[in-house]
C-alpha cells in the first residue's frame, strides 16, 4: 500500500525545532503532524475492515490530544476506574475496561461510565454480573501461546494471572456475555497476530458464534515501518466475516510511537576510573522507566551507539539510585554543561509512567502544533510533587 509507505517518508519529527530556542528544559514535545499520521495509518485500517480501534489509556493518556485523536478512532480503553473517568470526561465516545480484578465499591461507577467491561475470569462475572446493569461484558481470554520475549511484559507466560484458558471455562454462560478480550502481543507485527488467531480459533471455535464482538487487545505495532498493514486487514477481514464479530484493537504505542521527544540539558561532565559521564536534568527511574524495566533504550539527535563516534558518555539522571543510567552513547564532540539533547520516541508509556522520586523536577510537556508553534499543555510545580504525598 503505497499510502503507508508515503507516511514513512516522512517518519522524521520535530525536526524543525532548534534545542536552543526552546523555553523550557526538560520537557517532553508532543508532534501533532506525527501523531495525526499515525491517527491517518489507524483509519485506513478502520475503512478496509469496518472494525474499531480504541485508545489504550495505559499507553497514551494526554487528554488535551484528545480532539485530535478522537476525530480517527472509537474510543478508550481503561485499565482502572481512574482511566475509564478520563476517558468518558475527555474522549467521550467508547469506553471499555479491564482490570485484573474489581473492587466491590468501584464496579458500580465503573458500569456507569464504561460500555464494556471485561472481566479476567467466569467466577469474576458470576460474581458482578447483576451489579453491572444491561453494560456488555467480555471475559479476557489467555489462548497459552506466547509471542512476548520478555517475560514482564508477556502475558501468556506460563503462570501468568491474566485472562481465562480454555480449561478454566467450565460451563461458561455465553448468555452472559458478548465478547471474548485477547491481549497477548507486545510491539509484534501482523504474523505474530497471525499465529496467535490460528491458535486462539483452535481452542475456542465453538464459543465465538455465540459472540457479538471480539477484541484483539493491544501490542500490534501498526503504524511501526515494515508492518504487514495487509496482513492485519486480511486477519480481521476474514475473522469478522467467518464469524460476524465486530473486532476491536486497542493500540496504545501504534497511536503515540515516534510523535515526541524528551527535551533536557548536560548539568555536568566528569570521568571515573575511565569512563565519562554526563549528567542530565531528567531520570531514567523517574521519567522514563521503561529504560530500566523493558529495557528500552531511546535514540538521542546527532549520537550513536558507544564507541562510534569520538567522544563517549554514560548518561544519568539526577536522582540517587546507582543505576538511574540511560545508557552509553557516543557524540562528535566533547558535552557541554548547559548543552541540550533530544530523547526520541519519548511520548508513549513515559508520562504516564513517570513520578516524583526523589522530589525531582517533573519535565514539562508541551504541543508543537500543526502551525508549529510550541503549546505548553502543563507545567508542574513543588506543590504537585508535596500534594502526592
Amino acid at each position: 500500500m503505497t499510502y503507508y509507505q508515503d507516511i514513512f517518508v516522512h517518519r522524521p519529527y520535530l525536526e524543525d525545532m532548534k534545542l536552543k530556542d526552546f523555553p523550557e528544559s526538560p520537557a517532553y514535545i508532543i508532534d501533532e503532524l506525527a501523531l495525526e499520521r499515525n491517527l491517518k495509518i489507524l483509519k485506513e485500517i478502520k475503512d478496509q475492515t469496518n472494525c474499531k480501534i480504541l485508545l489504550a489509556l495505559k499507553g497514551f493518556a494526554n487528554y488535551k490530544t484528545f480532539p485530535l485523536i478522537k476525530q480517527y478512532l472509537d474510543g478508550c480503553c481503561a485499565s482502572s476506574l481512574w482511566e475509564a473517568q478520563l476517558a468518558r470526561e475527555e474522549f467521550g465516545l467508547e469506553v471499555h475496561t479491564y482490570s485484573p480484578a474489581y473492587s466491590a465499591d468501584e464496579i458500580q461507577e465503573i458500569s456507569h461510565i464504561s460500555n464494556h467491561i471485561i472481566f479476567n475470569s467466569v467466577q469474576q462475572i458470576e460474581r458482578y454480573k447483576d451489579s453491572v446493569g444491561n453494560k456488555e461484558i467480555g471475559l479476557r481470554i489467555n489462548p497459552e501461546h506466547s509471542e512476548t520475549e520478555v517475560e514482564l511484559y508477556n502475558p501468556c507466560s506460563q503462570s501468568s494471572r491474566l485472562g481465562a484458558k480454555l480449561s478454566d471455562l467450565g460451563d461458561l454462560d455465553c448468555s452472559a456475555i458478548s465478547g471474548f478480550h485477547m491481549h497477548t502481543l507486545c510491539q509484534k507485527g501482523a504474523d505474530a497476530l497471525a499465529r496467535t488467531l490460528e491458535v486462539f480459533e483452535d481452542k475456542f471455535k465453538s464459543y465465538l458464534p455465540q459472540l457479538k464482538w471480539l477484541n484483539l487487545g493491544g501490542g500490534h505495532h501498526i503504524t511501526q515501518e515494515g508492518y504487514d498493514t495487509d496482513l492485519l486487514i486480511k486477519l480481521i477481514n476474514d475473522f469478522k466475516n467467518k464469524y460476524d464479530l465486530q473486532v476491536y484493537l486497542e493500540p496504545g504505542e501504534a497511536v503515540a510511537i515516534n510523535t515526541g521527544s524528551l527535551l533536557c540539558t548536560v548539568l555536568e561532565t566528569f570521568e571515573s576510573a575511565g569512563t565519562n559521564h554526563a549528567i542530565l536534568d531528567i531520570s531514567a527511574t523517574c521519567h522514563m522507566p521503561d529504560v530500566l524495566e523493558m529495557p528500552y533504550r531511546p535514540d538521542i539527535r546527532d549520537a550513536d551507539e558507544a564507541g562510534i563516534k569520538a567522544f563517549t558518555y554514560l548518561l544519568g539522571g539526577t536522582s540517587c539510585l546507582a543505576g538511574d543510567c540511560i545508557g552509553k552513547y557516543s557524540f562528535d564532540e566533547r558535552l557541554e554543561v548547559g548543552q541540550r539533547l533530544l530523547l526520541d520516541d519519548m511520548s508513549h508509556y513515559t508520562m504516564v509512567k513517570t513520578h516524583f522520586f526523589n522530589g525531582v523536577r517533573h519535565p514539562a510537556i508541551y504541543l508543537r502544533d500543526k502551525q508549529r508553534d510550541n503549546v505548553l499543555l502543563r507545567d508542574f510545580s513543588y506543590l504537585d510533587y508535596k500534594n502526592k504525598l
